[in-house]
């Protein structure tokens, strides 16, 4: 997404080399709609320069600090000795995320997505989580939950839970859901018991995945997966109260699963 304000002082901006010349460098911005850049010469490296196309060449991507911003003369001067490796390596992965998210708001909404609607879509994501690309990860780990506060229709919203469940890597996601065991057989509280254990997986559950299941109110139990992926922790999480609601059927007793809390905090 290219934004179509102005960069801030100090901030770092992703650029591709335009054009060189005897005083300084031309660079486009790449996130910034039609807004271009110069680097004077003394700020292109530390030290004389005897000949600048030694340093960068045109196509070039590069990172730049932003030293100054004149939106009346429409300029703005950056520095590239001012950034560091570092600096550098986390602006550039930041740049390509949000190329990914772009690319994910075409997924989920199609390629004949007008400007306006984009514009509209990255808004919301960006006004709730700070990004594009921070708002479609949000929503892979938390789904609807992470949308909760925007203006999208319940159908967008929808089609960017999909979107981002099916593309965005994250270190883990985390679903919940609910179980209703009852049993009213004299041994009720045992049977109860024994199907929670069969819902924490009695030792099945592998290393990557963490289950736990907690008391809310009777009748309802909580079941909370973390797992690497989506898939992963949906599967877990229906397999858990499928083995909870069998066990007590066994003994006379039902059981019922949903996915929204019904028990009022004590």
């Amino acid at each position: 997404m290219r934004y179509s304000g102005w960069p801030e002082p100090g901030q770092l901006v992703v650029g591709k080399i335009a054009s060189l010349e005897d005083f300084g460098v031309f660079v486009d911005l790449e996130e910034y709609e039609g807004k271009e850049g110069l680097i004077h010469i003394s700020e292109v490296a530390s030290g004389w320069i005897k000949n600048i196309r030694d340093h960068v060449t045109p196509g070039q991507t590069v990172v730049c600090k932003v030293l100054d911003v004149d939106p009346d003369s429409q300029q703005i001067d950056l520095s590239l000795k001012d950034v560091n490796e570092h600096q550098h390596k986390e602006a550039i992965q930041r740049w390509k995320n949000e190329q990914k998210a772009d690319n994910w708001l075409s997924v989920a909404f199609g390629e004949d997505l007008d400007d306006e609607e984009y514009r509209r879509l990255a808004s919301e994501l960006i006004e709730a989580h700070g990004g594009l690309y921070e708002g479609f990860e949000q929503t892979a780990i938390h789904g609807e939950a992470a949308l909760e506060d925007t203006n999208l229709a319940a159908d967008e919203i929808t089609a960017i839970v999909e979107t981002a469940r099916e593309n965005v890597s994250v270190p883990y996601v985390s679903v919940t859901g609910y179980v209703d065991l009852d049993c009213p057989s004299p041994q009720g509280i045992d049977v109860i018991r024994d199907a929670l254990r069969e819902a924490e997986g009695d030792g099945g559950i592998p290393d990557d995945v963490e289950l736990s299941v907690t008391y809310v109110g009777a009748p309802e139990y909580r079941i909370q997966i973390n797992a690497p992926n989506y898939k992963t922790a949906e599967e877990h999480l229906e397999a858990s109260a499928e083995r909870a609601i069998v066990h007590v059927q066994e003994h006379g007793g039902g059981g019922e699963f949903h996915r929204e809390r019904r028990t009022e905090e004590a």
